[in-house]
């Protein structure tokens, strides 16, 4: 799908949507705390993949998982799936079964389980406890799905990383979440000791916190043209997308918070370095306001971003490239050239962070962008055209 945007201003306020990275992580804990799934969540793709599965594993007793292009629900059902024991074969579409899953299944192997990989991914076995040994630094969805494994295995199993752990924050969520359903994890040096066996138990008070990845596109929006309100967001949330309010504090923008709310007003923007090895997810939305910043940004470490959705470094530089913005790789860091934008056509690569990132692009640019491949947006944030609009965006 071919979508056409015009320049604009932002001015309005939305409600954020619901945080995918909590979501999928809270559907698996209602799942294993076999309780029912009776929590208000936005309906994107992934969250679908997530659900589906968890229905064949949990209701119909389906052996065939379907996990759609959502690297979440491959890395966090694999090893939940050789936990509970049995005989299953996971799907994937897009580039899902070419994203990086060997770490993991090697630990898995080393504990019982059988894989085959292919064009799908057949998996038998069950998983025993012991010490997993797996490097942290290429994805922390991995530990996240050995910590749901490990946590309904009979026993005390232990996580010992032999790397730095890369985007801490998303394993934070996960490990609030299993305390949250009276799960014992002990965080150690190391890596973890979970308490396996001792059941999930639903708490009585659920709150699905707002999403701050995706609202970071309409807070960059509202900063590089007009202003714009985010309501929903909770300031104290684990979630370490959040940091998008540090990012544009030090490029300049009027940030102001009210409770729930995130406010953003233009502002003359100043070139910025930003650290993205906790938060690669962020990137393509940082270097759009870069883009509008004068001077040169860096955006460091961006090395694990060839590994997402699309090879999101070639996709990032083809993006503000086809809109004249000069960005180049200088090793692993990033280097974004601000100046003046012009119109252009900005192919998705079917990576839906490309795809929101070209629309809020779009608000500065002299002349129409045109997103081939729009629909990407629907893996994470269905309704982004429909509140890019409410906001002032302008979609021909």
């Amino acid at each position: 799908m071919k979508v056409c945007l015009k320049p604009s201003s932002f001015d309005g306020t939305v409600k954020a949507i619901s945080s995918k990275s909590y979501v999928h992580r809270l559907l698996i804990c209602l799942a294993l705390a076999k309780s029912n799934i009776d929590v208000n969540f936005t309906p994107s793709a992934d969250i679908i993949a997530t659900k589906n599965c968890l229905n064949a594993l949990f209701n119909d007793k389906s052996t065939v998982l379907d996990a759609g292009e959502s690297g979440y629900t491959l890395r966090f059902l694999l090893p939940l799936s050789l936990a509970i024991g049995g005989e299953y074969e996971f799907v994937g579409h897009g580039k899902l079964m070419q994203r990086p899953i060997l770490d993991l299944v090697n630990v898995l192997t080393e504990h019982g389980a059988k894989i085959i990989c292919a064009d799908t991914i057949k998996v038998s076995g069950k998983l025993t406890v012991g010490d997993y040994k797996i490097r942290g630094d290429i994805s922390s969805q991995y530990i996240t799905g050995l910590l749901f494994a490990l946590s309904v295995l009979d026993g005390v199993s232990t996580i010992t990383l032999t790397s730095k752990l890369a985007s801490s924050p998303y394993v934070d969520i996960t490990l609030n979440l299993l305390s949250d359903f009276g799960v014992k994890v002990k965080t150690t040096d190391t890596g973890y000791v979970v308490y396996g066996g001792t059941g999930y138990i639903k708490p009585n008070n659920l709150t699905v916190e707002g999403d701050w990845s995706n609202a970071g596109f309409m807070l960059v929006g509202g900063a590089i043209s007009g202003s714009c309100t985010v309501t929903g967001l909770n300031l104290n949330s684990p979630q370490g997308d959040k940091v998008i309010l540090d990012v544009l504090k030090s490029a300049g923008a009027i940030v102001t918070v009210n409770g729930d709310a995130v406010s953003v007003r233009k502002n003359n923007l100043n070139a910025f370095t930003f650290d993205a090895s906790d938060y690669p997810d962020t990137v393509p939305i940082v270097s759009v306001l870069a883009s509008a910043c004068r001077g040169v940004s860096v955006i460091k470490n961006i090395q694990r971003l060839t590994a997402k959705e699309s090879d999101r470094v070639k996709s990032v530089i083809d993006m503000l490239s086809s809109v004249s913005i000069k960005a180049q790789r200088v090793g692993d860091d990033l280097y974004v050239y601000g100046g003046v934008a012009t119109g252009g056509v900005i192919n998705a690569y079917n990576d839906h962070r490309i795809a929101m990132s070209g629309a809020i692009l779009s608000l500065i640019v002299n002349g129409d962008i045109i997103i081939d491949g729009a629909e990407a947006v629907n893996k994470s944030y269905p309704t982004f055209f429909e509140d890019f609009k409410l906001l002032g965006g302008k979609i021909v």
